[in-house]
């Protein structure tokens, strides 16, 4: 049992799809495995140090539209690492409240 309080202000979502990123080290695509208004955690075995500037690409409303979004490695693990949003989504894409919001009603 995980006594640990969550201390993200915003809901995650689970997600498994394809992120195109750039960070020092080069460009890569892999998966997502969730995403809130204020983040995003990626499925790698890449090396990713925490700290480093991101850019990131990736369907958040539509598939056919691909939003770039900057961010912060946060944490970096074994299989993947986590990335707060410089801004959250919802501030940057016009329909991305109304899309959280029906994915938090339906799950």
């Amino acid at each position: 049992m995980n006594t640990k309080p969550d201390l993200r202000r915003h809901p995650r979502h689970t997600a498994l799809y394809s992120a195109k990123y750039t960070v020092k080290s080069g460009t890569y695509r892999d998966l997502i495995g969730n995403v809130s208004a204020g983040g995003i955690y990626i499925y790698t075995r890449r090396r990713i140090k925490n700290g480093q500037k991101i850019s990131l690409r990736f369907p958040i409303v539509a598939f056919d539209r691909r939003t770039s979004i900057i961010g912060t490695v946060v944490r970096s693990q074994d299989r993947g690492f986590a990335v707060m949003f410089d801004h959250p989504i919802e501030e940057r894409i016009p329909g991305a409240a109304r899309y959280h919001a029906s994915l938090t009603a339906a799950g």
